[in-house]
């Protein structure tokens, strides 16, 4: 499969969301290879500087947005195959705000790598700054898949602003099979400093993360999917597990979705730590889902979904 975009080509010509500016004919093809055209809302591609990234944001709106809904991929994902999110979030009346992480998708840096989870969340902050300087409607209701989850999860934790109630009015918070520690965690680490003093990536293993066949190959043909699992990355992961481990409990009640199938988290750790830091998170327990609910079968998505839209529901009431 060959992408009818260049990502180095397309990043070079965006400019800020807030920025007037005519798309250039790639970020059409872009959105229609990616199936990110939603009926009913508008959708523009901009681009952010951060700590010496490029990072590409996306926003979709509806006609008449009543909230915002800022989206966060996870591990090896970027912004294009979240459709099935960003259509539920617009059914709502949400705004849609996402980025591609640094090495992910269409923004720069080494695939798939990262010096320190710190560097996420300097472009979480960032994507949050952008909602504000587009005026987007509150409140903010964040939502990430996995590492898109961590990251958010490490905002909430740490994040002074949120705390003292500066800024942003955040909503809801949904974690897609939040990620704290992976499945066999105990081998991975010891690979890592095994391999480190060798090699600096090895071949990335794709793991059937869905019961969804068709997303399993459309997934292995991906232009924009990483190759490779860099050891900078399980590096920066093995450091940042103890920040989370040892922060001070939030009052946030975070809503988890969660497949009992999943084979890329440890999820049953995860879920026992985010328990102790989280007031009396909602989880909401998936039978048969597997690692990637963003992108499980129609049955399955329709289960989740439909525990969102009344959770929201009875929140705007």
């Amino acid at each position: 499969m060959s992408e009818p975009f260049q990502p180095d080509s397309l990043r070079a010509q965006l400019r800020p969301l807030a920025a007037a500016q005519a798309e250039p004919p790639e970020a059409q093809a872009y959105r229609q290879f990616y199936r990110l055209n939603i009926a009913g809302a508008t959708a523009r591609l901009g681009l952010m500087e951060v700590g010496g990234y490029q990072v590409v944001t996306q926003l979709w709106l509806p006609a008449k947005p009543v909230a915002t809904l800022v989206l966060q991929h996870g591990y090896y994902d970027h912004m294009g195959l979240y459709s099935n999110v960003i259509a539920w979030a617009l059914g709502m009346g949400f705004a849609v705000l996402a980025c591609d992480l640094p090495g992910h998708g269409l923004s720069s840096g080494t695939r798939a790598s990262i010096g320190e989870f710190s560097e996420y969340q300097a472009v979480f902050r960032a994507v949050l700054d952008e909602a504000a300087s587009l005026d987007l409607p509150q409140p903010w209701h964040l939502c990430g898949q996995s590492t898109g989850g961590a990251i958010i999860v490490d905002f909430l934790l740490h994040d002074r602003a949120l705390s003292s109630g500066q800024r942003r009015q955040i909503g809801e918070v949904i974690l897609f099979a939040p990620l704290v520690r992976p499945r066999a965690w105990g081998w991975s680490k010891l690979s890592y400093y095994l391999l480190k003093p060798f090699v600096t990536q090895i071949p990335r293993r794709f793991s059937p993360n869905s019961n969804d066949a068709e997303f399993l190959t459309f997934l292995q043909a991906d232009p924009l999917q990483p190759r490779n699992l860099p050891t900078a990355w399980v590096g920066a992961l093995s450091r940042w597990m103890p920040q989370i481990e040892q922060a001070k409990p939030s009052a946030r009640r975070p809503l988890i979705v969660q497949g009992d199938a999943d084979m890329t988290v440890d999820w049953r750790y995860n879920l026992g730590v985010l328990r102790r830091k989280f007031s009396e998170p909602t989880v909401f327990m998936v039978d048969g889902g597997r690692h990637h609910l963003a992108n499980e079968t129609a049955q399955i998505r329709s289960t989740y979904f439909a525990f969102l839209t009344d959770h929201f529901t009875a929140y705007k009431s």
